[in-house]
């Protein structure tokens, strides 16, 4: 086939999962010129060819190889990126899905924003909206990585200018996380992201039982990734309000998601909120001005962590810090920093408009 405007990578480690949904939303409805790398990860080539279903028969689709032994989605991606020339690339989840028009509606945007990133709009299978990044006002261009929150997107999904970044890869070996590193140098390097607020959706499916970032995990596994972000040298090196701005993320996604994750007593295993503690202090370490903008009561659970409570008291407060507005959850530590990005507030209502805004589109 010709040289394509835009590589698409699936990684297929069990060819039991719904690779032919994944591939042929792919391909079906889409006049731009692409190629879809099918990595066939520790698995065997005749049976992922055969879960492809139709799309195996495909002129744009090739197969590749991968036997590494690592249950890591990094690997594949991160090979089929290797094998990529198009100006642009994408990855899918085998799991996941396009809707119609997506990568035509992406291609689109990127031509004309000259971007070198464009977001997707995500929803899961069951049309619930998935609301990131919260972005300014009605934004949809031209974005700004602290002033429009890009860091609440944890994902690369959507377009990326290969040749704008030729060597980024997601963390090697990383079960879960290893895009948190790249979508961190995605956004905080100065690059033209615009985003399909309004277009054709990923879609996200849960409906693998051996879906590896769905799995349960200890919070020691579940946060592998994160020495390998604070201790990137591209991370050290931001300044202070990038540094902030991916702090505040960091905690209220991860860290307090983590105990979401743990919804009972019973939930909680071995030395989970020790290491909780210590992933705590070490991304308040990387920005210790982020404990102006968290909330009242984000700061009580964080000294409470902090403090070695049990968890009882852990849940509790964790309980407490979701129910919005209350004078707690809706004030920052810092009185002056109300109106800041990532205060309660403004962040709320960006949430909102975003949910609003894009629920229209589905």
């Amino acid at each position: 086939m010709s040289e394509p405007n835009v590589d698409v990578v699936i990684a297929a480690h069990n060819p039991e999962r719904r690779i032919d949904r994944s591939a042929n939303s792919v391909l079906r409805s889409t006049r731009t010129d692409l190629r879809l790398s099918i990595v066939c990860h520790n698995a065997d080539l005749d049976a992922v060819r055969r879960a492809a279903g139709s799309a195996a028969s495909d002129p744009r689709v090739r197969f590749l190889e991968l036997h590494d032994g690592i249950p890591s989605p990094s690997g594949p991606f991160n090979h089929g990126l290797d094998h990529a020339t198009a100006e642009y690339t994408s990855i899918v989840g085998s799991d996941d899905e396009l809707q119609p028009g997506a990568i035509d509606a992406w291609a689109t945007i990127a031509e004309r924003d000259r971007a070198d990133m464009v977001i997707a709009r995500l929803e899961y299978a069951s049309g619930r909206i998935f609301p990131t990044p919260p972005v300014r006002g009605h934004r949809a261009a031209r974005l700004d990585a602290t002033r429009d929150r890009l860091a609440y997107r944890s994902a690369p999904l959507g377009l990326v200018r290969r040749t704008r970044f030729p060597a980024l890869r997601l963390t090697p070996g990383m079960r879960n996380g290893g895009d948190l590193a790249y979508v961190t140098r995605l956004w905080f390097s100065e690059a033209a992201i615009s985003f399909d607020r309004w277009g054709p959706a990923y879609v996200i499916h849960d409906d693998a039982d051996d879906r590896v970032t769905l799995r349960r995990k200890s919070i020691a596994e579940e946060l592998t990734w994160l020495p390998f972000l604070l201790e990137d040298a591209f991370t050290l090196g931001l300044a202070s309000e990038a540094r902030r701005s991916l702090a505040a993320k960091l905690i209220r996604r991860h860290l307090f998601g983590a105990i979401d994750n743990r919804p009972t007593t019973a939930a909680w295993i071995g030395d989970d909120l020790p290491e909780l503690a210590v992933a705590l202090g070490r991304v308040i370490d990387l920005a210790p001005n982020v404990r102006q903008v968290l909330s009242i009561a984000d700061l009580a659970l964080i000294d409470a962590i902090r403090g070695h409570a049990g968890v009882d008291e852990i849940l509790a407060l964790s309980a407490a810090r979701k129910v919005f507005p209350r004078p707690s959850t809706a004030t920052p530590g810092s009185y002056r920093h109300f109106l800041h990005p990532e205060a309660p507030m403004p962040l709320a209502l960006a949430f909102r408009r975003l949910t609003r805004d894009t629920a229209r589109s589905s």
